[in-house]
């Protein structure tokens, strides 16, 4: 049965030409600041502050500040299904690849694939199974199964021919502290990825997340003002080098600090207990504009769209694979 399932890469490069392709999730948010008349000056600012980032934590051999820059690629995941009969392929997921440039020695560095995470099922599973499942309940809560299709996908790819074939190691995702959950400050440090925070309860997020076979941290680096969850399958600590991991904190802080600026751009930083709020007043705001709205309305668009290409038209084959599924 899996052999049904194909996946395909296509990859874009992030810069200041960048444009959205046709079929990227128009929520993505890199998309979402490559739209408008500060299209290519967004685009600029948002790649200077991650090479400044960059050569803020990897002071070291870096006198100037200087040394290093990164460059980004979005890969663009589609998956091919029932391909004998209908050749067709929907797109699945996006992420984000990096590559560090050694400017003293013109050495090119792998970074982390993984950073930013798109996914059309996402979309579908948050923005209208659990919108639907919470309409007539007297209590927020998850329906059976919530996540279990998606989750299973997700590790398809991972353990696929076509991730191997590109990606030599794991993939990281790194994404936003929750606003419904407290955090507390441990002792541990590290010295590239900060201070460490664990929380109590996991989140939704984090459920979601496990079932695609991720576990979680959270730290909150140097000079950053609130911790980051990082969503891995490995050894967040061992099994990548310095430089890697300051690619995915430089990209995501920034990213963060564009989306969520109340959170990651606030004037103050994180203490020993820490709860995120939306509704914090006492931030900075960037010079990047970026519309949440518009993509908090599209992401229901999206997941609509999914529903109608793709979980109806294949429920049978999904609900075969998914039960013969041993991942």
């Amino acid at each position: 049965m899996n052999n049904e399932f194909t996946f395909t890469l296509k990859r874009l490069r992030f810069d200041e030409h960048y444009h959205p392709s046709e079929n990227t999730r128009i929520t993505t948010n890199f998309a979402n600041l490559a739209r408008g008349q500060s299209r290519q000056e967004n685009l600029r600012n948002t790649l200077r502050m991650i090479d400044n980032r960059f050569n803020a934590l990897a002071h070291w051999d870096n006198p100037k500040g200087d040394r290093y820059t990164v460059e980004l690629e979005i890969i663009s995941v589609e998956m091919g299904i029932d391909v004998e009969h209908s050749g067709r392929a929907i797109p699945l997921i996006e992420v984000l690849k990096t590559t560090i440039v050694d400017l003293n020695t013109n050495e090119r560095i792998d970074g982390i694939v993984g950073n930013n995470f798109s996914s059309y099922v996402r979309d579908y599973d948050f923005s209208v199974v659990l919108l639907d499942h919470n309409k007539h309940q007297p209590t927020f809560g998850t329906p059976e199964n919530f996540g279990d299709l998606h989750g299973k996908l997700f590790k398809h790819f991972v353990n696929s021919s076509t991730y191997k074939d590109n990606f030599n190691k794991p993939p990281v995702i790194c994404l936003s502290v929750s606003n419904t959950k407290t955090y507390h400050r441990t002792e541990n440090q590290h010295p590239v990825l900060g201070v460490e925070y664990q929380q109590d309860e996991h989140s939704l997020t984090d459920d979601y997340f496990r079932k695609m076979g991720l576990k979680v941290r959270y730290f909150m680096p140097s000079n950053s003002v609130a911790p980051l969850a990082f969503y891995f399958s490995g050894d967040l600590l061992g099994d990548y080098t310095n430089l890697e991991l300051i690619s995915t904190i430089s990209t995501m802080d920034t990213f963060q600090k564009i989306y969520r600026p109340e959170i990651y751009n606030a004037n103050s930083a994180a203490g020993k207990s820490y709860q995120p709020s939306l509704k914090h007043q006492d931030y900075s705001l960037t010079r990047i504009v970026y519309d949440r709205e518009e993509r908090s309305r599209l992401a229901i668009e999206q997941g609509q769209f999914v529903e109608e290409n793709f979980i109806k038209p294949y429920h049978a084959i999904l609900e075969q694979w998914s039960a013969n599924c041993a991942l």
